[in-house]
């Protein structure tokens, strides 16, 4: 059967057209092909405003930014996450605070989130772990109630809907990041977006990407018109070059057509997955709250705890099997550079539970039925020789 990964990109010749008629125009970057991205992903999610960056990472150290996150200021979000999470409140001089996570879902409790607001608290950061949809709505509450900002990472979630509304619709949110490396569910090779209906934030996010930089005279902070030409422009903020190319938006152009179909394969595997796998004796899966329609950027399983103390043995084995599994995720608080600054080691009791159990299976648009079999096999036969 050969190697198995547990997410992998789907590029197709329609893909490589798109981009290598971009490599042949005059523009590289900083073209049309960005606003005409922009302008499909806020069409597709249902935002009005969208700055597309260079990565996940870029676009949440910029919407952080146009929010205002400095130091001495803390935001809450999920130690079940990848770092760029909480990294990105670290950028601005802010504080993470992790809150713990919901046993069915792994995503941040809206409970355990009211236990954290305090004065210092200027945003929340709810991650939509595996393309679940946060309770966004018991979230939204909550921050208006604070005066709290809340900035969705989504960079699992693109396709995926929480009651009823596309996840990029800001419609819960001030802001919503997504990612488009090539394990989720569309790719540009790198690249990231911020998403939002406030213009204010708006104008901040692009300032921010492109070095702090403001060129619409009606913004500058200069007034004498003896100075000011059409090539004039003003460095206003601390911004950075996180612009993204013209022929990686090219790529997401093309890939975003294909979207819904690539979740609708994730949707049928996940399917396949739940048919085959139900009821064993060695793990339990993913369950999909009724209010959510999941991207599945991940399957992740869950060792019953009879068994979590075997998950490094079961772990190699399946990847002796040639499955590419992968743990999602070692909670945040637990890495090196984070227990220097002082966190503790088992701050949330169900976010260790989960990190003890958790282990992502493969799911992928381009996965064959037959793939998919092998894998469900592999990992019964794994259980039942260890177990």
């Amino acid at each position: 059967m050969g190697y198995v990964p547990y997410g992998r990109q789907r590029i197709d010749s329609d893909d490589i057209k798109e981009v290598v008629k971009v490599l042949k125009s005059d523009w590289l970057t900083q073209g049309p092909k960005i606003k005409e991205f922009e302008a499909a992903l806020c069409k597709y999610a249902g935002a009005k405003y969208a700055v597309v960056v260079s990565s996940g990472t870029a676009a949440l150290h910029i919407a952080c930014l146009a929010a205002g996150i400095q130091l001495r200021d803390e935001a809450i979000t999920s130690p079940i996450t990848f770092i760029a999470s909480a990294n990105c409140i670290l950028y601005c001089g802010g504080k993470p605070i992790f809150a713990d996570i919901e046993e069915e879902t792994a995503n941040i409790d809206p409970e355990e989130i009211e236990k954290k607001i305090n004065r210092r608290t200027k945003a929340i950061i709810p991650v939509h772990f595996a393309g679940h949809p946060a309770d966004l709505e018991e979230i939204y509450k909550m921050a208006k109630k604070n005066g709290l900002l809340i900035i969705e990472d989504a960079a699992h979630a693109l396709g995926a809907e929480y009651k009823g509304s596309k996840i990029g619709s800001c419609e819960y949110s001030d802001m919503a990041i997504f990612s488009f490396h090539p394990v989720k569910s569309i790719t540009m090779g790198e690249g990231g977006a911020v998403l939002t209906n406030n213009k204010d934030l708006y104008g901040k996010l692009l300032m921010f990407r492109n070095h702090g930089i403001m060129k619409s005279h009606s913004k500058l902070r200069v007034k004498n018109q003896k100075l000011i030409g059409d090539w004039y422009y003003e460095m206003q903020e601390l911004g950075f070059n996180y612009r993204i190319t013209d022929f990686q938006c090219a790529l997401g152009i093309s890939q975003l057509k294909k979207l819904d179909k690539f979740i609708q394969r994730r949707r049928e595997i996940a399917s396949i997955y739940e048919r085959g796998l139900k009821n064993n004796d060695y793990f339990n899966l993913p369950q999909e709250k009724n209010y959510a329609k999941s991207s599945w950027h991940l399957y992740p399983i869950r060792i019953k705890d009879k068994y979590k103390a075997k998950k490094r043995e079961i772990f190699c084995k399946l990847r002796e099997k040639g499955l590419g599994v992968q743990v999602h995720y070692i909670p945040v608080y637990r890495h090196p550079y984070y227990q220097n600054l002082g966190y503790g080691k088992n701050s949330c009791f169900n976010a260790e539970n989960f990190y003890q159990r958790e282990i992502s299976i493969p799911i992928y648009p381009s996965m064959r039925d037959k793939d998919i079999k092998y894998v469900s096999d592999a990992i019964i036969n794994v259980f039942k020789r260890i177990t």
